[in-house]
């Protein structure tokens, strides 16, 4: 018999594959379960800041996103520049160009 690695039957390979994927998923059901454990403490600390806001007025706009709505955005409305301030902005940077291309030619 030659010496060296002895080789590993089909069988044995599968049982320690078979094995590793039960220590995977023994390891995945742990995270799963502290996940949903998280979500469920996060979840009650969110209904509490909402009751204390609920119970006084805020202070400024409450801009919050909630679980349930993953793309609830607060959007500014958009403000809008007079004619006199367009103008005004404009003759500004006619001025502010001009030095510039005083000063480089």
């Amino acid at each position: 018999m030659p010496r060296g690695r002895t080789r590993k039957s089909s069988d044995t390979v599968l049982v320690k594959s078979a094995e590793m994927i039960g220590w995977a998923l023994g390891g995945l059901e742990r995270e799963i379960a502290l996940t949903k454990e998280r979500l469920v403490a996060l979840n009650a600390q969110a209904a509490k800041l909402r009751a204390r806001i609920g119970s006084r007025p805020a202070a400024g706009p409450v801009a919050a996103a909630t679980f349930h709505e993953p793309n609830a955005t607060r959007q500014r409305p958009r403000r809008r520049l007079s004619a006199e301030g367009r103008r005004r902005i404009s003759e500004a940077m006619k001025k502010r160009w001009a030095e510039h291309r005083k000063k480089k030619g």
